[in-house]
């Protein structure tokens, strides 16, 4: 029994490594002129078969041209990377932001994986952000703090400008916004240029600070590499008696409940929500909410708006800048703190088919044991499916929670209300903008949102990988608005009061966003 266990392990192990190595080589070799063009059939097929909103920003007519000229662009051989700087900007035509395409990558057996998750890489601790044209680190997460500040110019020999130019075709945002692309070009910058690039063991940055140019290498580094300088003696283990035990085992508790809670990002060393009193008297309640993506929000929420309620706090300032969505779910959960009466949160969400769940479940990129599970719940998913959504006028409809009319939530906010937005507010954060837009709920600070007024295609998603090259698209399958729509179609929630930061304010420390609103509240307490 041993035996055959072992040599079922050998087999694993040896078809493991066999079938990264075809993988890889796929990906890297030139393919077919035909093969190419079919891809290209696939991917506008995937779309037109499932996407609910496909020509709400271009037409028919135009994207059938742009699709059959780019086939018609394809004469020789290319390589999964040359295939996916072609298509890329076609389906970003389409003008629909949570449209994704990738090229394949290099794939690693499982050795080198261990090997490298040993090991962090000093590029991606950088957080970027563009501004007056220009890509300047804006912080270091530890690495070195000095170069915060620092313009980058070249990233090995290639241009930061030519970069960024070739990289703002590849993506769009929902119908004609420009504010997303600058703000999320920076925000994401790390994994465009793995995109292009591929993996990397070290980079060089060509960088500008205060007058001077120079250069730095970021490398992939042990993970315990801090511990270098670290003593011998301050490593020895302290024997704690039992109460200590005790004592930290409640505090090593506590902290998870509250890592949980507040969403800890371990990359970064923070958390996703926070909740502040600003001044001394707690008349103002500050929240900042990074993405509504991860820990226990209803705890977080319930819990700090009975701390508002509490304090008796007449401002309410809700930082909703560079958070680019996530659940749904979550933001309902929101407003109904910032609501004192009943609301529908969003509409019935237009689809292309009356089995999203199983639709999105059974993709490409969804993990095996996902897709077995939908395949043996799919009679039951299935009926489910049926009784979420409807067929009007021709059209399905899929009724998500956020549909149903709603109380809102005891303890809800009934002070004044700022919310801080800019390009990378987005999905989710732009739906919740919405409605307290359309409600006349809040003022509004900052720059024109990331994410469309009247809605984007979310809520589900379809992975599906073209054959012939291995490029990755996935797309929404349901239409997800609030119960208010604004004209012209296709832009964001606009602020009542427009600032846009410049490096000075970042050089300086300066957030003149939050002290626009600071004074407006200190000027309303003075009358």
């Amino acid at each position: 029994m041993q035996k055959s266990l072992l040599f079922f392990c050998i087999l694993l192990v040896l078809f493991s490594c066999k079938s990264v190595k075809t993988y890889n080589e796929q990906i890297s070799a030139n393919h077919s002129v035909r093969g190419l063009k079919k891809d290209v059939d696939i991917a506008y097929g995937k779309l037109q078969k499932l996407h609910p909103r496909l020509y709400q920003y271009i037409s028919k007519d135009k994207l059938d041209f742009k699709f059959d000229s780019l086939k018609k662009t394809i004469t020789q051989p290319l390589s999964s990377k040359q295939f996916y700087e072609k298509i890329a900007p076609v389906i970003a035509e389409v003008k629909q932001g949570h449209i994704t395409v990738s090229p394949p990558h290099n794939q690693f057996n499982n050795k080198e994986k261990k090997e490298l998750l040993k090991k962090k890489f000093e590029f991606y601790q950088l957080d970027f952000e563009f501004l007056e044209d220009d890509l300047w680190i804006v912080n270091t997460n530890g690495i070195d703090s000095t170069l915060v500040g620092s313009k980058v110019i070249k990233i090995e020999n290639d241009s930061v400008v030519k970069l960024i130019n070739n990289y703002k075709k590849l993506f769009s945002s929902d119908g004609y916004n420009t504010t997303f692309k600058n703000r999320f070009i920076g925000l994401r910058f790390s994994g465009f240029y793995y995109k292009d690039k591929g993996f990397k063991d070290s980079i060089t940055l060509t960088l500008s600070k205060s007058d001077s140019i120079f250069s730095r290498v970021f490398r992939r580094i042990p993970k315990d590499s801090t511990l270098a300088s670290t003593t011998v003696d301050s490593l020895k283990k302290v024997k704690l008696s039992n109460d200590q035990k005790r004592v930290l085992k409640i505090k090593e508790k506590q902290k998870r409940k509250d890592n949980y809670k507040y969403g800890y990002e371990k990359s970064r060393d923070r958390y996703t929500r926070n909740l502040n009193f600003l001044g001394k008297d707690s008349t103002i309640a500050f929240i900042k909410i990074r993405s509504f993506g991860n820990g226990n929000y209803k705890v977080f929420y319930d819990e700090s708006f009975a701390k508002i309620d509490s304090a008796k706090s007449k401002y309410l300032i809700l930082d909703l800048r560079d958070n680019s969505g996530g659940r749904l779910a979550e933001v309902d959960k929101l407003y109904s703190y910032l609501i004192d009466e009943k609301y529908q949160f969003i509409n019935k969400g237009e689809t292309k088919t009356r089995q999203p769940f199983l639709k999105s479940m059974l993709s490409k990129g969804s993990p095996t044991g996902l897709k077995v599970a939908a395949v043996v719940m799919s009679p039951f998913i299935g009926v489910y499916n049926l009784f979420k959504s409807e067929k009007k006028e021709g059209k399905h409809y899929y009724s998500f929670p956020s549909v149903k009319v709603k109380k809102p939530s005891l303890n809800n906010f009934k002070g004044d209300i700022y919310v801080l937005i800019n390009g990378n507010s987005y999905s989710a954060s732009s739906i919740l903008s919405t409605n307290l837009h359309a409600t006349k709920r809040a003022v509004f600070v900052g720059e024109e949102t990331g994410g469309a007024y009247n809605g984007t295609v979310a809520g589900l998603f379809k992975n599906v990988e073209l054959p012939t090259s291995k490029v990755d698209m996935v797309f929404g399958l349901v239409q997800i608005e609030a119960p208010y729509k604004t004209e012209p179609d296709g832009y964001g929630i606009k602020p009542d009061v427009e600032i846009i930061p410049t490096i000075e304010d970042r050089l300086n420390n300066r957030d003149p966003e939050l002290e626009w609103v600071l004074e407006d509240i200190k000027s309303k307490e003075n009358n």
